[in-house]
């Protein structure tokens, strides 16, 4: 059985991966994703958490991915690793409860599950580069 957090994190990558691809209301997908998938509401509100955290900050998310993705345009990215980057980024910026490795490790194994063979690789190396920035909470660095 998965771990809660682990599974709030797959519903946010599908949930964000909704919101791009259909280009829809955050809050709209979100409530038809819960209709369609029930969960216990702890994971529900992490999920949700992340999807609109993660959105909220977009516009600062991509930038610190394309400064450190280097030869990488976020929007040049395939959508799943785009929205795991960015979700992942959201966390290591803004979840100060959350340490780097389990943020790097679940997105990695993300990666794994939803994309290509060597995206795991590719996630690890921008947010390994990201977790060493200086504009991440003290005690992340």
């Amino acid at each position: 059985m998965q771990r809660k957090r682990t599974q709030s994190r797959e519903y946010a990558v599908q949930v964000l991966y909704q919101i791009i691809l259909k280009e829809d209301v955050a809050e709209e997908v979100l409530e038809s994703f819960w209709q369609q998938n029930n969960t216990e509401d702890d994971s529900k509100e992490f999920a949700t958490q992340l999807v609109l955290g993660t959105l909220e900050h977009l516009t600062d998310i991509d930038a610190m991915v394309q400064s450190y993705a280097q030869n990488w345009n976020p929007a040049r990215m395939a959508i799943i690793d785009r929205n795991i980057l960015r979700m992942a980024t959201f966390e290591l910026i803004y979840c100060e409860d959350i340490p780097v490795k389990v943020t790097i490790n679940e997105a990695v194994n993300l990666a794994k599950k939803f994309s290509q063979e060597d995206s795991g690789k590719f996630v690890n190396g921008i947010l390994d580069k990201i977790s060493h920035a200086e504009s991440l909470p003290k005690n992340k660095q």
